[in-house]
């Protein structure tokens, strides 16, 4: 019963993924970084858009960290 029910429950979410449609497209060098907000590690809440003007942002994204090998 238990493994009918988690089959379900996998075909259900791969139909849903399916159905859902995709609104990110992928940026090019020097193209400018959609706004975003993330929480932030002395409370409260980061966005893009704060930084403008202000400061230097650098964007880096570690494609396997945190991911099991």
């Amino acid at each position: 019963m238990k493994t009918v029910t988690m089959r379900w429950l996998f075909l259900t979410i791969f139909v849903w993924s399916l159905s859902t449609p995709i609104s990110a497209s992928a940026l090019e060098v020097g193209d400018k970084a959609p706004d975003f907000e993330l929480p932030s590690s002395q409370r409260g809440k980061l966005k893009l858009s704060g930084f403008q003007g202000k400061k230097n942002v650098l964007i880096e994204f570690y494609v396997l960290d945190f991911t099991p090998t």
